[in-house]
């Protein structure tokens, strides 16, 4: 079958496949403390019209600040009271924010529709993303990283109120979402620096002031309880900035899960917690329990090291490319660049943060530890095999499986749980 004849229905009918595997993962996701702590803030606006100026509690300092997580549950039910509006609202950013990546990627490969069906299955139908379809703040993330790159991508070259509007709104967004925002900051930074992000000034300003007065409402609660700024657990209050930095592994431990984004090594709760007690014998359960963790483990494996020689290659593409003053980028090298700033942006944000990261914490960069793959791929591996689809097929078969496993029995997901049936009694 020939990629550039049918690439497009293909594209489409993969967007579709993943539109369907994202709403049955919400539809079984098992409500816990995170979904809670939102649809709690969500319905007590919608219902009575108070609303919480700040989000979800985090793992070592106080809530997240801003009244933007209550929103986009509370927001949703008043258009349509029903547990489902917030689940379509959240998914309807995630779709919005795989095809602004996307966009990136046919502007940055517009000869190739090879790139771009790689891309979706490296991301759309990833179980790295697909397994956050689920109502907690790192789900939404993507979104802001589509905006990010959508609009750094439109000022490389030249200012524009309208772009850097919306890059700075990306961040502000972020800051309102998760406490992983500062990874946008340190990539823009990193960007302005090597001379590849052409800022409007005026925009920034007026974006930054609007972000403030939006934050206005949380300024004064803490004023009023300085203790909102803090966990609850008097260990987490002994953490402080630098914590990562002068305890190194968090640092290492960042690496690792850059390198494995790019892999099929997937998060434990898909793979250490499915248990197939749907089967009918516990000889069978057990027998499906190993041949799973075996697979995966060996796909782990193998992709692991196939994703340190894609970043190999990337950086050595890159080299000689990253400072100031290296002259213009190719739309290729400039994706690389902004790549190696979001490595660089981890790095540094696991030396400052109070924590050892997990997987969800790093979520905002995930579609950008893809594009060193992407262009592995592309350049190196499957070069001059357009017309070549069954590599493809197989992936996608792959994916299928053990995303049809994971959304039915894993930890964050169980066919026997029912979303809209949890939320009611809760």
């Amino acid at each position: 079958m020939s990629l550039n004849k049918h690439a497009s229905w293909i594209f489409w009918a993969g967007v579709v496949l993943g539109c369907g595997l994202s709403w049955w993962y919400a539809m079984n996701q098992i409500i816990d403390g995170d979904q809670q702590q939102m649809l709690y803030n969500g319905y007590l606006g919608a219902y009575q019209g108070v609303w919480a100026s700040m989000g979800n509690t985090a793992s070592t300092v106080g809530s997240v600040p801003g009244s933007l997580l209550p929103a986009v549950v509370g927001v949703p039910l008043l258009a349509w009271d029903s547990p489902l509006s917030p689940m379509l609202f959240l998914l309807a950013l995630r779709l919005a924010g795989f095809l602004m990546l996307d966009h990136v990627v046919r502007q940055v490969y517009p000869e190739s529709a090879l790139a771009r069906l790689i891309f979706l299955l490296l991301f759309w139908l990833n179980p790295w993303f697909v397994f956050e379809s689920l109502l907690y703040n790192p789900s939404y993330l993507v979104f802001c990283a589509g905006v990010h790159l959508l609009s750094a991508w439109h000022l490389r070259e030249r200012p524009s109120f309208w772009w850097t509007s919306l890059h700075i709104a990306s961040i502000a967004i972020a800051v309102q979402l998760h406490f992983s925002w500062p990874l946008l900051v340190l990539l823009s930074t990193y960007l302005f620096y090597r001379g590849v992000l052409k800022p409007n000034w005026w925009a920034v300003v007026l974006v930054l002031v609007l972000a403030a007065i939006s934050l206005i409402p949380y300024f004064e609660a803490v004023l009023a309880n300085p203790e909102l700024t803090q966990h609850t657990d008097p260990k987490a209050r002994e953490r402080y900035i630098g914590w990562g930095a002068v305890n190194v592994y968090p640092v290492l431990k960042s690496v690792i899960y850059w390198v494995r984004y790019g892999s099929w090594a997937f998060p434990s709760k898909l793979v250490n917690d499915t248990a197939f007690l749907w089967l009918a014998s516990a000889w069978a359960q057990a027998a499906a329990v190993f041949t799973w963790r075996a697979v995966l483990f060996f796909l782990a494996a193998i992709t692991m090291v196939a994703s340190v020689l894609a970043n190999v290659a990337a950086l050595k593409e890159v080299r000689g490319r990253w400072r100031r003053g290296q002259g213009d980028l190719q739309p290729k090298h400039w994706l690389l660049v902004y790549t190696l700033g979001a490595f660089v942006a981890a790095l540094i944000s696991a030396g400052l943060a109070p924590i050892v990261f997990n997987y969800w914490h790093l979520m905002l960069i995930f579609p950008f530890a893809l594009f060193p793959i992407l262009y592995w791929l592309v350049s190196h591996v499957y070069r001059g095999a357009e017309r070549q689809t069954r590599p493809l097929v197989v992936v996608a078969l792959i994916f299928l499986v053990i995303n049809l496993v994971a959304l039915n029995d894993s930890r964050k997901f169980s066919w026997q749980a029912n979303y809209q049936e949890q939320v009611r009694n809760y």
